[in-house]
């Protein structure tokens, strides 16, 4: 394209696309990760950084990899959902929705065959929700406030903030935080 070559999309399967549409998971938002690296390193970073997605995760996965990248994938997010589609629009095509507990647990018993598209879930507002009260819920009302305040929020807006996560009123917040 960048030599005015006219560049045509020709349409054809696509086991991305076509293992997301299968997973039973959220279709609206999504992002495709392709082939994780081998380096351990590598590996664990890129996962690291997608420990807090809240769009469905495409992921292409060789069957020797498999079971390793299941279980780095359990350290990383937890049980998520997963649906794991090989061998997509060929005569052994299989789609298994299912835990990565499970997978792991399946696998482990039944080596993989065939090339995977892994669709895993994000994470839920309610998981985000959850860790942001436990984050906080051991906190004093003023620390609670402060950790607002150095995110840059006003003082009436973070007892607002304050009021609304510990589901009280903003004054009983104001006359604890002002003691």
């Amino acid at each position: 394209a960048e030599e005015g070559i006219k560049v045509v999309p020709i349409p054809g399967a696509v086991a991305g696309i076509n293992a997301l549409i299968s997973s039973a998971l959220p279709t609206q938002r999504f992002t495709f990760e392709g082939f994780l690296t081998v380096n351990k390193r590598g590996r664990s970073e890129h996962l690291s950084s997608l420990e807090g997605e809240t769009r469905t995760m495409l992921f292409y996965e060789a069957p020797h990899k498999l079971l390793s990248t299941l279980r780095d994938m359990r350290e990383h997010f937890g049980n998520r959902k997963i649906a794991l589609c090989r061998e997509l629009t060929k005569i052994h095509e299989e789609i298994l929705r299912t835990t990565l507990d499970d997978a792991i647990k399946m696998y482990e018993e039944n080596p993989p065959r065939g090339e995977f598209v892994l669709v895993i879930e994000g994470k839920s507002a309610e998981d985000i929700e959850k860790e942001a009260r436990e984050g906080w819920e051991n906190m004093s009302v003023s620390d609670h406030v402060e950790m607002y305040i150095k995110k840059g929020i006003d003082e009436k807006e973070a007892l607002k903030k304050v009021a609304k996560d510990r589901g009280v009123s903003k004054r009983d917040i104001y006359n604890e935080y002002k003691r």
